[in-house]
């Protein structure tokens, strides 16, 4: 099993940035997908959720209306859509999975990880 999450960069305040978390070795259709962050000096927490199974989608408040999940079983791989990026947006982001149906933000319910892509939001 690789996760491997990609897109990361520099942006600027209120800019979108789309992030892509390409799976190998499991078919998105028996998995959820998580999406979480580390910020400097703080820990990593988790931000978005997405069943591969049926879709559906789970966000923090401080993430919600802004950023968006998304899946494509057939490229095996999920998005992360983030628009109106804030500068407390920049963190290493990273994309987890478990082999599960419900979907989490809990870190311990995660099984796989990929390295983590880090988004600078500055102007």
């Amino acid at each position: 099993v690789q996760l491997q999450a990609s897109g990361g960069g520099l942006v600027q305040p209120d800019g979108s940035l789309r992030l892509s978390c390409a799976a190998s070795g499991f078919s998105l259709d028996d998995a959820v997908i998580g999406w979480f962050r580390q910020a400097p000096g703080k820990e990593r927490v988790g931000i978005a959720s997405i069943s591969g199974f049926d879709g559906s989608t789970f966000y923090v408040n401080s993430v919600r209306g802004r950023f968006t999940v998304s899946r494509d079983n057939a490229k095996n791989t999920v998005y992360l859509q983030m628009s109106s990026l804030k500068p407390e947006d920049t963190a290493v982001y990273y994309c987890a999975a478990v082999m599960a149906r419900i979907i989490s933000t809990m870190e311990s319910t995660y099984d796989y990880w990929g390295q983590g892509t880090l988004v600078t939001v500055s102007s």
